[in-house]
């Protein structure tokens, strides 16, 4: 049986937004895209709880995760 499901709405947009960068990503669709990010972000920060260090690469610091970060989220793609 598939886990129930429940709505969440964002600004029109977001939506927008997330359609165009989910073009020829190999995504279905915007709800396949924001639950495939979503699970991503909450299972980082889980490990991050668990281990702060988990999941940091030695060749990065920690300014330029940040940068990398931000960069992504003014993408759309975080």
């Amino acid at each position: 049986m598939r886990d129930p499901k429940v709505t969440v709405k964002i600004p029109r947009p977001l939506y927008e937004r997330i359609q165009e960068v989910i073009t020829d990503s190999g995504f279905s669709s915007a709800t396949d895209f924001i639950v495939f990010v979503l699970r991503d972000l909450v299972g980082d920060r889980a490990l991050e709880k668990a281990d702060p260090t988990a999941g940091v690469q030695d060749n990065f610091t920690k300014d330029e995760l940040a940068e990398i970060r931000r960069k992504l989220e003014n993408l759309g793609y975080l």
